[in-house]
């Protein structure tokens, strides 16, 4: 049988305080999400030698799961400690690296990339006890190719994205535009993009049978005439399928323990593989170049990031976001260039700086004009902090 590799990608986010106000409205929702990261590791203990998994978990997220107050709340239904502890198992799981407060950085000021990006790396290396990250997810795939050098100075190696966005440079057939990695360039900086297939995908945080699963992968890479990498990218948390405590009506005891058995059993040549694995043994080929877009929603394509700007009191308050970072980002660069030693005013700019990342958090404009008003709270925030920061320097 021709191995067919396959890298399942899982997106982990809640927003900012999330889990502790749910705690106060719907208990049980908290616990649904909690059983389902817990899920995980005990579901695959088992299955060290053939299970790998590819997780993203954000800025927002780790920082809920690591504080100790939240821990307590939540220790008779989950060890939050214990489970950070699980996800280290580097047999089972590789850790990607993405923005801390899940921005959708195609859509915010590209001078609070750096930001973003080291800000995940910090609490990324504090909770799994590792200095490097080799991939990239960019929260709700918004990719732009001007993120790339951005990616490589802070050491990445691959980047997600997702198969709609994807153009050859070179001449290559569908399969191999889809299931190869690729190389992309942008100002002379060059990364490996390794694509999701999108159909897939969408199957895969819906609901499946393995064995449908199984043919549709057979299908669609019998013509490869290469190491083929089937990657699917989903969140993990969110919907029924990986929510339900149901053994015979969740992903990981009905579809993947399933797959994972059929293996182990020689009928499959499915090889569940962890990207930065593949990468090492087969490479990348080809370039490509991959257009702007997020991937999709439940109601839009993706290509528009009509979801997060469709409507006028969305594209305001990200007009305001790329107006405070501006300003924030001058004050800053005339301390910079004064030298400005003034404790208090690098207090008050710090103070500024963590709102002004939160408020571009992706879900301030995901539902509609539901949560704008939190993007313009921390908004108002900024500017207050930027004031008395101001009057430090003069």
């Amino acid at each position: 049988m021709k191995e067919i590799f396959h890298a399942l990608v899982l997106n982990m986010h809640q927003p900012p305080s999330n889990l502790d106000e749910l705690l106060e409205t719907n208990e049980w929702e908290v616990k649904e999400i909690l059983f389902a990261y817990d899920r995980m590791p005990r579901t695959l203990w088992p299955y060290e030698d053939i299970a790998r998994v590819n997780l993203s978990f954000s800025g927002t997220l780790l920082e809920t799961l690591s504080h100790p107050e939240f821990q307590r709340k939540v220790y008779g239904s989950v060890d939050c400690g214990t489970l950070l502890w699980a996800l280290q198992n580097e047999k089972l799981f590789e850790i990607l690296g993405t923005g801390y407060y899940h921005p959708v950085l195609a859509l915010t000021p590209e001078a609070d990339w750096d930001e973003h990006i080291s800000r995940w790396q910090t609490i990324g290396r504090n909770v799994f006890w590792r200095d490097h990250f080799s991939g990239f997810w960019p929260p709700e795939m918004g990719f732009d190719m001007k993120v790339i050098p951005h990616l490589k100075k802070a050491g990445y190696r691959y980047v997600l994205v997702d198969s709609e966005y994807v153009d050859p440079v070179d001449e290559m057939s569908w399969q191999e535009l889809r299931y190869r990695p690729h190389i992309a360039e942008y100002e002379g900086e060059e990364i490996i993009v390794v694509v999701r297939d999108r159909d897939l995908s969408a199957a895969q945080l819906a609901g499946m049978e393995y064995s449908w699963f199984y043919n549709e992968i057979q299908e669609r890479t019998k013509w490869c005439d290469f190491p083929p990498l089937v990657t699917t990218v989903s969140d993990g948390d969110n919907g029924g399928w990986f929510r339900n405590v149901n053994p015979q009506a969740n992903f990981w005891s009905y579809f993947y323990k399933t797959a994972l058995d059929e293996i182990r059993a020689g009928h499959s040549s499915m090889r569940p593989t962890f990207i930065n694995e593949y990468l090492d043994r087969f490479g990348a080929h080809g370039r490509v170049t991959v257009r702007r877009g997020a991937w999709p929603t439940d109601e839009h394509h993706g290509w528009d990031f009509h979801q997060w700007q469709g409507s006028q009191t969305q594209r305001d308050a990200m007009t305001r976001v790329h107006e405070v970072s501006k300003a924030f980002h001058e004050v800053k660069d005339t301390a910079w260039e004064r030298g400005t030693q003034d404790p208090e005013f690098h207090s008050q700019l710090g103070q500024a700086h963590w709102r002004l990342l939160r408020a571009e958090t992706s879900c301030n404009f995901y539902w509609g004009e539901a949560w704008v008003y939190r993007a313009h709270q921390d908004l108002d925030a900024v500017q207050y902090h930027l004031e008395e920061a101001k009057n430090r320097l003069e």
